[in-house]
């Protein structure tokens, strides 16, 4: 069996369904747990290791939820909450199970942000500025940080197995130097936050957008995720993928869904 990459999250900030939301996409997930989004964040497990990719507020019950036992190394992709506000759930687990650090790579930008933030786990991580470009090799797997467009420095992961996989969550369309970086990739899986208007173009991508950029970068299968649901037009799971008929090579992204690297 190849490397595993599971999404564990697949949602924008709120969560799908939000606590204080009664929009069809809630209501939806409320009557149909498959269709709750946690938000974003993935996994890569390599039968050795096991690799985060962010740490979403809602990290200790995604690692529940997929069964994950055990993290060697964590990285964040950006320095929003929604991408780093579980990184505290993982100071016990080091403390009293591993008794060692776990390598811990950030933005260049968000060392300091961390260092104020967190200055209680400075015995719980081992900190690297991952850099643009480098790639990081593992059991089965290398991963490459790529940069995105979005409203702060963000990276986007590009995974090289025997199956190619770039992983953007953030980011509206790519830099050209990074679109041609993963033209021909195996798998895309990227942000479309928004059904209908894109309130925040020059950050995020709504769906139709994020299958043309799939498009673009001749993807042989476009995954969508970082799904507001709720946002600019609540749209259900069930009528986005109705949407989705059209489109042979597009996927809708759920929690759980596992790719084969």
């Amino acid at each position: 069996m190849g490397v595993k990459f599971t999404l564990m999250g697949t949602t924008a900030g709120l969560g799908v369904p939000a606590f204080h939301c009664n929009c069809i996409a809630c209501r939806e997930a409320r009557a149909d747990p498959f269709w709750a989004r946690t938000r974003s964040g993935a996994v890569v497990e390599t039968g050795k290791e096991n690799i985060l990719i962010d740490a979403s507020p809602d990290l200790s019950k995604q690692l529940l939820r997929e069964r994950i036992q055990s993290v060697d190394y964590l990285f964040i992709t950006h320095w929003h909450y929604d991408h780093f506000g579980g990184i505290g759930d993982l100071e016990y687990y080091v403390k009293l199970d591993r008794k060692r650090p776990v390598a811990l790579f950030l933005p260049p930008s968000a060392v300091d942000a961390f260092a104020k933030a967190y200055p209680f786990l400075e015995e719980v991580f081992v900190i690297e500025p991952w850099e643009f470009g480098k790639s990081y090799a593992f059991e089965g797997v290398e991963l490459t940080i790529l940069p995105a467009k979005h409203s702060i420095e963000t990276g986007g992961i590009l995974l090289a197995g025997e199956k190619r996989a770039a992983y953007f969550t953030d980011t509206a369309g790519l830099p050209a130097p990074t679109a041609r970086q993963i033209q021909g990739v195996d798998t895309l899986i990227c942000d479309a936050t928004f059904n209908g208007a894109n309130w925040f173009p020059h950050s995020h991508m709504n769906w139709q957008e994020a299958i043309a950029l799939g498009e673009s970068v001749r993807a042989q299968h476009t995954v969508l995720t970082h799904l507001a649901m709720h946002y600019s037009t609540p749209i259900t799971a069930a009528q986005l993928q109705e949407k989705l008929k059209d489109y042979a090579q597009v996927s809708l992204a759920y929690d759980g869904m596992v790719l084969t690297l």
